[in-house]
């Protein structure tokens, strides 16, 4: 269900779009291509430029290469539209990095690590910080054959998304329930 319509009158002042799409390749690798774009309905007048009613401020994408371990083999990144031209896209590169970090194994930390502050873009290291979200919901909620192949399917290892939310809390009902196993609340 969608969210009711607002019953206030208002005027739109920033979009921020975020999409990720994970691919499957044929050489049994994956490919994790994600986009980030910021926009304003209005003419912007920032430091280094005027940016043009609904043309982005910010508009790159990244394609991370992993394994089926979901250890990172390749990282590309596009910066297409940026604010201080000549300056943010020169970090580009600098993504490659992040090879050889885990998409499922303190992702976040080695992105923050590596390229946080002024070793890379905030932005990007934003966009980065999705993919291991992603990278559950094909590895756990995928396919059969991704589900077997991906580093946390271990027989007799307690699922690694029990207690990441409130609903997989290991002492609530949802687990008691789908999860009985790993079920630590009282019968």
């Amino acid at each position: 269900m969608p969210l009711q319509p607002s019953t206030k009158k208002r005027q739109l002042k920033h979009s921020r779009r975020i999409w990720v799409d994970f691919y499957q390749a044929e050489d049994e690798l994956w490919e994790v291509e994600a986009r980030f774009t910021d926009t304003k309905p209005f003419e912007l007048h920032i430091s280094s430029a005027i940016v043009p009613p609904n043309r982005p401020l910010h508009d790159f994408w990244i394609r991370v290469t992993i394994d089926p371990q979901c250890n990172v083999l390749d990282v590309i990144t596009v910066f297409d539209e940026v604010p201080f031209e000549g300056y943010c896209a020169n970090i580009a590169s600098d993504y490659k990095k992040l090879v050889g970090l885990n998409l499922l194994n303190k992702f976040k930390r080695g992105v923050r690590d590596i390229m946080g502050e002024v070793n890379g873009c905030a932005h990007m290291n934003e966009l980065l910080e999705l993919l291991p979200y992603v990278a559950i919901q094909v590895m756990v909620f995928g396919e059969e054959e991704a589900r077997k192949k991906a580093c946390f399917q271990r027989p007799g290892e307690k699922p690694f998304h029990l207690n990441g939310c409130h609903a997989l809390k290991t002492d609530g009902e949802c687990v008691a329930q789908y999860y009985p196993m790993w079920y630590t609340g009282k019968t």
